[in-house]
């Protein structure tokens, strides 16, 4: 089945071009079933190409899923074509009397900055605790992720001594979990970011569960609450040229930057790169969906 997407959004052709199930909202109308209803907070400041890239991973499922995508209104951004927010996205508030089946927050440039210190942490906190009782299952990803565990449990971040920046080899310590069915007992997946969770205060918290971890890149991906709140250090998400863009964009600023790891053939950012992730990007996403439709009630009311 499809994901539910005005015909106008930008992403609508370019996941047409690859194939990804996408319909109308007048076709799913004509569809006698109850669609996924998953929201989005996109807070990267590649606002179309996230787009592109969850919705391609979302709409690789047997199930129809309905996307609401969500701004923050106490933030102006400058990372979106003019106007594509305002037509596009509603703001957190206006949603806060719904629910939703799913909700994704996505990771955002402010990981270095104090929580309190960014400018729409109260919206975004509120937004945290609202789901806590009206979404059935929450995943954070990369910042969103260390937002979710410091708001609900007061687990810090520190900085890195250096960006940790490529692809790094995971291992599945809970293989019984349904978001790793049919996962490889290693499997690779992008990380990009200089700060990290501690390890030890998420171990220390019994509610907390630590499904996947690297000797490399720390702790990836922590659960609670049965799977209603998922917590990825990492970019799944990411397509095959992501990490190559964000290379050159701070070469080109004089950054202090490093080849990502485990990227490039040979390390040569003059040779296109080489993806090993996507496939457990599309199984790993395919597994939530799943079990949230298998999980969530039916009446959203009930939940």
């Amino acid at each position: 089945m499809p994901i539910k997407i005005p015909a106008t959004l930008p992403a609508y052709d370019a996941l047409r071009a690859e194939n990804v199930f996408a319909i109308t909202e007048d076709r799913a109308t004509h569809q006698d079933i109850r669609p996924l209803r998953i929201a989005i907070v996109n807070l990267m400041p590649t606002t179309l190409d996230t787009e592109i890239q969850l919705l391609r991973l979302l709409g690789n499922s047997p199930l129809q899923v309905d996307v609401t995508l969500l701004r923050m209104g106490s933030h102006d951004s400058r990372n979106a074509p003019e106007g594509h927010l305002e037509r596009f996205y509603v703001t957190s508030d206006t949603v806060l009397h719904e629910r939703f089946d799913g909700l994704i927050i996505t990771g955002a440039p402010v990981e270095t900055l104090p929580f309190e210190e960014v400018d729409y942490w109260k919206e975004l906190a509120g937004l945290i605790d609202y789901s806590s009782k009206n979404v059935f299952s929450t995943l954070h990803i990369c910042w969103g992720a260390q937002a979710g565990l410091y708001r609900r449990y007061g687990v810090g971040k520190k900085p890195l001594a250096s960006k940790l920046f490529g692809v790094f080899p995971h291992a599945v310590n809970e293989k019984l979990n349904p978001l790793f069915r049919g996962f490889d007992d290693e499997f690779l997946a992008p990380q990009s970011r200089h700060t990290e969770v501690d390890r030890n205060a998420i171990a220390s918290r019994k509610e907390l569960t630590i499904e996947s971890e690297s000797a490399e890149a720390g702790v990836f991906i922590v659960t609670a609450r049965d799977g209603r709140e998922i917590y990825v250090s990492g970019h799944l998400e990411y397509d095959p040229m992501t990490l190559d863009r964000e290379y050159k964009r701070d070469v080109a600023k004089g950054l202090p930057i490093a080849v990502p790891r485990n990227y490039y053939p040979g390390d040569d950012p003059r040779r296109p790169p080489l993806v090993r992730w996507r496939a457990h990007a599309h199984l790993f996403f395919s597994n939530w969906l799943n079990f949230v439709y298998q999980e969530t009630p039916y009446r959203l009311e009930d939940l």
